[in-house]
């Protein structure tokens, strides 16, 4: 094998390499962009369950039921 076709590889391999990271990369900002999505979501809907007062229950100094 000749330098030049040594150095040829070597690029081939390198452009692959590049091409899969990319594809890495490009599928990574998809799932953060959907799980950002999901989190505002939620964050929208607590602050309407507080804003409403649909909240959660939140005991004091009740006596469990099971007493």
């Amino acid at each position: 094998m000749t330098d030049t076709e040594r150095l040829e590889s070597y690029l081939a391999d390198l452009a692959r390499q590049v091409e899969d990271l990319s594809d890495t990369v490009a599928r990574q900002d998809a799932e953060i962009a959907r799980l950002t999505a999901r989190v505002q979501m939620l964050l929208t809907r607590e602050a309407e369950r507080e804003a409403t007062g649909t909240g959660a229950h939140l005991y004091g100094n009740e006596t469990p039921p099971h007493y």
